[in-house]
C-alpha cells in the first residue's frame, strides 16, 4: 500500500508510540523526515534518532519528553503557507511550529528571526 502523505504517517507513528509509552519507533527514511526530526531533537521533543544499518529505517528514541500533541498542518490536498510577518505562535510561544522555508526546515521562531516565510508542516506541544 502506498503512503500518500509520508510526513503525516511519521507524525502518526510518533503519536501512537507516545500513547502506548514505547521508547522507540521505526519510521521509513526520507530527507525531509530527517530534517523534521533534527528540529524536534533540537527543541527537546525527542531524545535522539538514527538511521539503521540498511539505510531504510529511522529509529526514533522518544524518551521522557513533554510532547503532548503533534498535528500535521499542511496536507497534500491543502497546503498552508505563511509570510514571515504572519507566522503563528503555538500556545503563546510554549509550543513548536515546524516550517519548510527556502533555507531548509526550521522552527517557527527561527523563521521569524531570519524573516523567512514558507510552508507550515506541523505543530507540536
Amino acid at each position: 500500500m502506498a503512503i500518500t502523505d509520508p510526513i503525516s504517517d511519521m507524525l502518526t507513528r510518533i503519536r501512537n508510540a507516545r500513547m502506548v509509552q514505547k521508547d522507540t519507533v521505526a519510521i521509513p527514511v526520507s530527507k525531509l523526515k530527517i530534517e523534521i526530526l533534527k528540529v524536534l531533537k533540537k527543541e527537546g521533543y525527542i531524545n535522539d534518532f538514527k538511521v539503521d544499518d540498511n539505510g531504510l529505517v529511522l529509529i526514533v528514541t522518544l524518551g521522557d519528553s513533554q510532547m503532548k500533541k503533534i498535528i500535521r498542518v499542511s496536507k497534500p490536498g491543502r497546503r498552508v503557507y505563511t509570510s514571515s510577518n504572519d507566522i503563528p505562535r503555538v500556545l503563546q510561544g510554549h509550543g513548536l511550529l515546524i516550517m519548510s522555508t527556502s533555507k531548509g526546515v526550521m522552527s517557527g521562531e527561527e523563521a521569524r528571526k531570519t524573516s523567512l516565510g514558507g510552508e507550515i508542516l506541523c505543530k507540536v506541544w
